[in-house]
């Protein structure tokens, strides 16, 4: 970090001006810990002050550790009052807009960084290769030190993957496949360990199920994952409700991250109250503790190093933002991250799909004859009232959740440009859009039932058992 007063502040956003004070005051402890000569300790501190009032001046609080910007995190309420028309929390989304959340406010709001067509270029000179769809597309279109996760790469330094699933039911929907796909490219194209978090404990805390059903959801939930077509040899997934019991290192950093992150910046952050179970107000340090990779042991040889990269949808950055707060004080790096936006519900992209809601879903369980009946009866359409009516003025594929669907799984760029146009000039009717989809989703979701019967209780079982990875650290 740079030590000049004189350096640009005013091009910093909140979170940002945040973290520089934040960063600037652990060099400031350090140096006086150090016994550093006076000169430069006082003006270390000079820098410290002056931060922290260009921090008041942009943000109207004053600068309180652990606890960021107010109008980035009080995610309960979701926005601010110039923002409320979009609701973004872990546990909920909505919006006004039939187009969808805003990313580029969610962006400014949240503090992350905009993946744009540099950091894509160099994505692909990493790796040689053509990047994901979701990244040319924009579907991951956020991240958090993304750049310093290629430095390692390109330096021929260890990183590992992480992401995870809270298991709120025994099917899976085709949204929540978008993560592991990603996930599942990634660790292919960068050849590293991958873990999954299956948040059990946190479904059993938040929704009215029991325990034994939270761990079945689990194991049944894994069984999607695993048919995703991830390599035995080099992903470790695991059950809070049986792994956090197993492993010391994974229980350590849980605590200490417990000890840095005080009540008050729950609440501030997650929104929880007086009323919620203690349970909830502790779970967010069992969400930060796979960002170590020191609660790995049997993976990374106990090394505490190894930067993380978490694949995500934008809705669980809370967890990360206090994660990458809480890192440095526990001697630990801060994960990157990268967001994905949301999979509409098919109704529109006024909110995410639900597994509570069978008609906002296509179910990786559903038959032929459902996904055909789903898309035609629910799907959110962009075209007109008449058939008159869009051959004159066409359709919009901003609020059609067809076309936004093609978007996420129609691979073929020149064949998604080519439905885009016909829509758009009115040439393609909703109802052959749909078709599209129809034909899409059901040769797709069919693949998935026969990859996931060839997953066997004793395969869960190898994935789930804490072990060596194919890897050497």
């Amino acid at each position: 970090m740079a030590d000049s007063p004189n350096c640009d502040l005013k091009s910093l956003s909140p979170l940002q001006l945040f973290e520089r004070v934040t960063e600037q005051g652990e060099k400031v402890r350090a140096l006086k810990a150090g016994k550093a000569p006076k000169d430069e300790i006082d003006a270390a501190v000079r820098m410290l002050l002056s931060l922290k009032l260009s921090y008041k001046t942009t943000t109207g609080q004053d600068y309180q550790a652990g606890l960021p910007p107010k109008d980035l995190v009080l995610i309960n309420n979701g926005t601010t009052k110039e923002e409320d028309e979009d609701l973004v929390d872990p546990w909920n989304v909505q919006t006004s807009n039939a187009k969808g959340v805003d990313y580029d406010k969610l962006i400014v709001r949240f503090g992350s960084s905009k993946i744009d067509t540099d950091l894509i270029n160099r994505i692909e000179r990493a790796i040689g290769q053509k990047p994901h769809h979701f990244l040319r597309r924009g579907i991951f279109f956020s991240h958090r030190d993304m750049d310093q996760v290629l430095d390692a790469y390109e330096n021929k330094k260890p990183f590992y993957l992480y992401t995870g699933r809270g298991p709120s039911s025994q099917a899976m929907h085709v949204g929540h496949l978008i993560p592991f796909l990603f996930t599942k490219w990634l660790q292919e194209v960068f050849d590293v360990p991958l873990v999954i978090q299956l948040t059990d404990d946190e479904k059993y805390l938040w929704k009215d199920m029991t325990i034994e059903k939270a761990y079945e959801y689990a194991r049944e939930n894994a069984k999607d994952i695993i048919a995703c077509g991830f390599d035995v040899n080099k992903t470790f997934i695991f059950s809070d409700l049986d792994y956090l019991g197993t492993s010391a290192g994974f229980y350590n950093n849980i605590v200490k991250v417990q000890k840095h992150v005080t009540f008050n910046q729950v609440k501030g952050i997650f929104g929880f109250t007086d009323s919620d179970c203690i349970g909830k107000i502790s779970f967010p340090a069992i969400q930060a503790a796979p960002s170590f990779s020191s609660s790995f042991p049997q993976i990374f040889n106990g090394k505490e190093n190894i930067q993380c990269l978490i694949p995500c949808a934008i809705d669980q950055d809370p967890y990360f933002r206090m994660t990458r707060d809480v890192a440095p004080r526990i001697g630990q790096p801060k994960p990157a991250l990268l967001h994905s936006v949301f999979f509409p519900a098919l109704q529109g992209a006024q909110t995410k799909m639900s597994a509570s809601d069978p008609n906002s879903s296509i179910f990786l369980t559903d038959t032929a004859k459902q996904i055909k009946t789903k898309i035609n009866k629910h799907a959110f359409s962009g075209g007109r009232d008449t058939i008159e009516e869009h051959r004159k003025y066409g359709g919009n594929c901003d609020v059609d959740v067809s076309f936004m669907y093609l978007t996420f799984f129609l691979e073929d760029d020149d064949r998604l440009e080519q439905l885009k146009q016909a829509y758009t000039s009115g040439e393609l009717l909703t109802g052959e859009l749909k078709k599209v989809l129809i034909e899409t989703m059901q040769p797709l979701v069919a693949a998935h039932q026969e990859r996931r019967k060839q997953v066997t209780d004793e395969i869960v079982k190898q994935f789930m058992t804490p072990r060596k990875l194919a890897f050497e650290f």
